[in-house]
């Protein structure tokens, strides 16, 4: 007898830690405004953007209605600040911040940390049983009303 299967909890980790480094933009701009790329320019700006649309992504997700939205936005969302975590990378780290933030090795691996977030987002995008169960619903309800 197989276990009954669980309901995909792990996707409300990653909702959560879309809010919390969110608001850790919020609460600790200036260590996100290090890693900004110089190109940018204006990084008070990019860290509240960014932060705020890891918040919205985290809802996003954390919401039945939106989640395949939500998926498919922190996905993107991870793509577009990996030049930011590049930049960390080749500064060695955040310099004068505690470990791990301070370390070079520890700036390289987020690297591919980074690539398994969007690949988790990417993959919460694909597997949505409500979207498929609303599916099955509507069709199953239409051809009970057709004659």
């Amino acid at each position: 007898m197989k276990p009954p299967r669980l309901r995909r909890p792990h996707r409300y980790w990653l909702s959560a830690l879309m809010i919390g480094t969110g608001a850790g933009h919020f609460l600790s701009p200036r260590m996100y405004q290090r890693i900004v790329p110089d190109v940018l320019g204006n990084a008070g700006f990019w860290v509240s953007v960014s932060g705020a649309a890891q918040v919205v992504g985290g809802v996003l997700l954390a919401t039945r209605r939106t989640r395949k939205l939500g998926a498919w936005w922190v996905a993107c969302l991870m793509v577009l600040v990996f030049p930011a975590n590049v930049q960390m990378a080749l500064d060695g780290g955040l310099e004068g911040s505690p470990w791990p933030l301070d370390s070079s090795v520890a700036a390289w691996l987020r690297l591919p940390l980074q690539i398994s977030l969007v690949l988790w987002a990417v993959a919460e995008a694909r597997d949505q049983p409500g979207s498929r169960g609303r599916a099955r619903a509507t069709s199953s309800t239409a051809s009970a009303q057709s004659p």
